[in-house]
């Protein structure tokens, strides 16, 4: 399977993701936060740094718990800039893309 390239907003989303999740961790530790998420620290990390800007949804549910965030915050900080969660919203960006043959 063929992994399409991330669109820009996809990117953006992304970086705001790892910038929220860094912000909420505060002073705990990397691997702290990672244990009580049952992710690898690595996977944190990644998210952190941007270089995951598509997590999956269970990640990204894990880790908002264990830092004590709901999804309804963390969409809330990641919806593109303009406030429009809908512009911003991977499934639109998935049916606009054209299908590799």
């Amino acid at each position: 399977m063929v992994r399409l390239p991330l669109t820009p907003a996809e990117i953006a989303r992304g970086r705001r993701l790892g910038t929220l999740l860094r912000r909420a961790r505060g002073d705990r530790s990397m691997v702290d936060v990672a244990f009580a998420a049952r992710v690898s620290p690595e996977t944190l990390r990644k998210i952190e740094s941007g270089r995951i800007a598509t997590p999956a949804f269970a990640t990204v549910a894990s880790v908002a718990a264990a830092l004590g965030l709901s999804l309804d915050e963390v969409w809330a900080e990641i919806a593109d800039a303009s406030g429009s969660a809908a512009a911003d919203d991977s499934r639109d960006a998935l049916t606009a893309r054209p299908v590799p043959h």
